[in-house]
């Protein structure tokens, strides 16, 4: 979805929250319908959320094979591959502008000269999974071949090059005759979702459909987030994040707008079914260390998928500190699979509790104004129950005990993300 990041957010932010490593299939394992939900629903190819690296908000449309074949080896040589970092994805741009005679997707010659079954072969050599973007409708948002008509046989083809990971965006689908626009989208997305599944090849299925509903209405758009998670095992369900080449304040703004319209949809989400409040900026030129974390907390307790779109080969320690702090990663990849809640906010601050196995409780403490506020909730307020509990910080390490009062300093733009009990 391609749209302008919308910048005004503090009142966006307190009327949304009002409303209401990564485990994935081992490639080459087969698949069929009999493997999904007895409902019918497509198999939990991803029941933590899927975590990995995409060229879209850094490179757009410059992307090359060069560059993701660096950051692949990055996410490697930093550790962060194994940490759970390891679905690497192509997005828009990757392909040649016409289908070859077979009617079969080709790669740009110029920016992937070697192929993307060639490309997918590397990225598995490193140990990695092989993800790529598509459109539901006649073309990509940027103007490339899109898959309607073509769903089986790209379907196809992606199982023959080895992807692992298929994201669908929803440019250009034009309302068929005699139905609604959701309806449309229901049956393209659901011809895409039963191809991928006759391939016999797991590919976990990024559905963007809900995005393109936000501004239709609640009721529409909660009722294109619910059948997402029959279709495919997570969605896309609203603006994009900001573009590396932004400046620094409208990146802000972005995070804090997605994390808004996430954080409502708490009651939508499901576990190994995940909302997607797209990329993690870490790394972007213009963030302070402090909004770096505050996406990274934010995302994992709203167990939010967590996928990187900066240039990794150049990451400072700060935001490669961020995306590897094994504390966060914990949280959102904790096999329970609940997106937390907010369980109280105000005009500058939220407060975000997560439960966890055995008990416990992440609370993220978000101050999103322009001053260094204190942040208070209780243990009743986190879910558990009278008793004495351990508190850590899972930024500092720092270790308390409480029994009653869960507070904390937070710095303007910052997030504490503490574990409570467990």
């Amino acid at each position: 979805m391609r749209r302008p990041v919308f910048s005004r957010v503090r009142s966006v932010l307190v009327a949304a929250v009002l409303v209401g490593g990564s485990v994935l299939a081992a490639p080459g394992a087969a698949v069929s319908r009999a493997a999904a939900d007895p409902a019918g629903e497509y198999p939990d190819l991803a029941p933590v959320p899927p975590m990995g690296w995409n060229d879209w908000s850094y490179y757009t449309c410059g992307v090359t094979e060069q560059d993701v074949l660096a950051n692949a080896a990055a996410l490697v040589r930093t550790g962060l591959a194994a940490k759970g970092y390891r679905t690497v994805t192509t997005d828009d741009c990757w392909m040649a502008p016409e289908r070859d005679a077979h009617g079969d997707l080709t790669a740009d010659p110029a920016k992937f000269p070697h192929g993307m079954a060639w490309l997918g072969r590397q990225l598995h050599g490193m140990g990695l999974r092989f993800g790529i973007y598509e459109d539901a409708g006649t073309k990509t948002c940027e103007g490339f071949p899109g898959s309607m008509d073509h769903y089986a046989q790209d379907a196809a083809l992606f199982a023959r090059w080895g992807v692992d990971y298929v994201k669908l965006d929803g440019c250009n689908v034009p309302t068929a005759a005699g139905q609604t626009k959701e309806q449309t989208y229901r049956s393209v997305y659901q011809r895409m979702s039963d191809a991928l599944m006759a391939t016999g090849r797991p590919m976990v299925f990024s559905v963007s459909a809900p995005a393109y509903f936000q501004y239709d209405g609640d009721a529409v758009w909660h009722q294109v987030i619910g059948w997402s998670g029959q279709v495919g095992n997570l969605w896309r369900e609203g603006r994009d994040i900001a573009l590396g080449s932004f400046p620094a304040d409208k990146k802000w703004a972005s995070i804090t707008y997605n994390y808004a319209y996430n954080a409502a949809l708490a009651g939508l989400q499901r576990p190994g079914r995940w909302n997607d409040p797209d990329f993690l900026l870490a790394g972007d030129s213009g963030l302070t260390t402090d909004e770096m974390n505050s996406q990274m907390c934010l995302w994992a307790v709203m167990a939010a998928p967590l996928i990187s779109s900066t240039d990794l080969t150049a990451l400072s320690p700060a935001a490669l500190g961020v995306l590897g702090n094994r504390a966060v990663i914990a949280v959102d990849q904790d096999p329970l699979g609940v997106q937390g809640r907010v369980v109280d906010q105000g005009q500058d601050y939220a407060v975000l509790v997560k439960p966890l196995v055995h008990g416990a409780r992440a609370v993220a403490l978000f101050n999103p104004g322009s001053t260094p506020r204190e942040i208070t909730t209780t243990v009743a307020k986190a879910g558990l129950p009278a008793g004495s509990y351990e508190v850590r910080d899972l930024l500092t390490g720092h270790r308390s005990r409480t029994s009653g009062v869960i507070s904390a300093t937070v710095a303007p733009h910052a997030t504490a993300l503490l574990r409570v009990g467990g």
